[in-house]
């Protein structure tokens, strides 16, 4: 991969070539160096992730675009966005397509999350020719990476994380859950991402400009490694944080991230995401302990993942009632369809051990013993 021959791909295939706001190249070039250097990208994996890069390359070109020609555009406001953040593998995604359910509220869907241009029309948003690729975008990635199958809830009109949005950016944890990218992860920890959450924020105008409502559901796990920056951006941000034991998580997300990364590498290093994940979200949890304890309490509200399986809609009411908004029963009934429907849905059985990922259980619990301190589900209080 070369970085000035991947801007020229998606400056040929668009027939564009203004980019919108700077602050993009410098992460691009931290990750296609790391992505060549460091990734071990077996013939595949870098055909796919060169794909990917001009794909989002090409979709700046697109979006600015867009903007160029309405700038009405920038007068749409993002009020009061509500943003799911926590450890991973925490029940985040099926209370995501919970809140889904309510079409009072926005959430951020797979179809348009993948192609926001042209901006989705209130009037053909359930028809767009757009969910039929997307939904043939799933199925191409269940083939290609069967380990992730059933792993998480995947819809072309289900929620999808903040991730993708980011990745236009280039500043996303999408790229290191895919590939060993560690002077890119370096690189992710410490950058500021306020031009980031910047340019999430411009996609989320574009996407409710002809699509209400603007009070947005959103969530991404890795949102607590750059909380400030979020909070800079979203000064009025409400969040919803959900929570499990440590020693369930870290195997899981290691076993999601393998199951991404192994079929595009030459040689597959599961330890090598343990060991990422686990000083990832321990940096992540602290960032986001002095954040809320920095006066920004009022603004979380915790579930526990134990307390969302047993009682799915009593958590979703606590949340509304937190929020100050009421939970329409039209909406609440369309919840307990979905739950109904997916919540008993069987998977493959999957054995993730900690072992396999050179991590120790014990070792993990010492380690993340401020967290579950804090937040376990006997100490957790409204």
């Amino acid at each position: 991969m070369n970085t000035d021959e991947l801007i020229s791909q998606a400056i040929d295939r668009a027939g564009l070539s203004d980019f919108g706001p700077g602050g993009w190249q410098e992460p691009l070039e931290v990750l296609v160096s790391s992505m060549t250097d460091e990734a071990g990208l077996n013939e595949v994996g870098m055909a796919v992730t060169s794909e990917g890069i001009v794909d989002n390359l090409v979709t700046r070109l697109e979006i600015q675009r867009c903007f160029a020609e309405n700038p009405e555009i920038d007068d749409e406001v993002i009020v009061r966005p509500v943003f799911g953040l926590g450890l991973p593998r925490t029940g985040s995604t099926a209370l995501s397509y919970l809140l889904a359910q309510d079409d009072s509220h926005r959430s951020l869907r797979t179809w348009e999350a993948g192609k926001p241009v042209p901006p989705p029309e209130a009037a053909t948003q359930h028809t767009d020719p757009r969910i039929a690729e997307a939904e043939a975008g799933i199925s191409f990635i269940a083939a290609m990476f069967p380990d992730f199958v059933g792993m998480l809830p995947s819809s072309a009109t289900g929620p999808q994380e903040c991730l993708l949005l980011m990745a236009l950016d280039f500043r996303s944890a999408m790229f290191e859950a895919t590939a060993k990218v560690p002077s890119y992860s370096e690189y992710l920890a410490a950058c500021d991402m306020t031009s980031t959450y910047q340019y999430h924020r411009r996609v989320l105008q574009l996407l409710q400009w002809h699509c209400p409502p603007n009070t947005w559901w959103l969530k991404t796990p890795s949102h607590m490694q750059h909380i400030s920056e979020l909070n800079a951006v979203y000064p009025d941000a409400m969040f919803v944080m959900t929570h499990r034991e440590v020693s369930r998580v870290m195997p899981s997300v290691c076993a999601l991230m393998a199951s991404l990364s192994g079929p595009t590498a030459e040689t597959p290093d599961p330890a090598y995401f343990g060991h990422l994940m686990s000083q990832t979200l321990e940096q992540n949890l602290k960032r986001l302990i002095a954040f809320r304890d920095d006066g920004r309490e009022d603004r979380f509200y915790d579930i526990h993942f134990a307390d969302l399986q047993k009682n799915p809609l009593v958590e979703v009411e606590g949340l509304y009632k937190f929020l100050g908004e009421p939970l329409r029963p039209e909406a609440r009934a369309l919840m307990g369809q979905w739950w109904e429907a997916n919540s008993l849905v069987p998977t493959a059985d999957r054995s993730h051990k900690a072992a396999d990922f050179g991590l120790d259980l014990g070792e993990l619990d010492k380690r993340f013993a401020f967290y579950t301190a804090r937040f376990s589900s006997s100490t957790m209080s409204r």
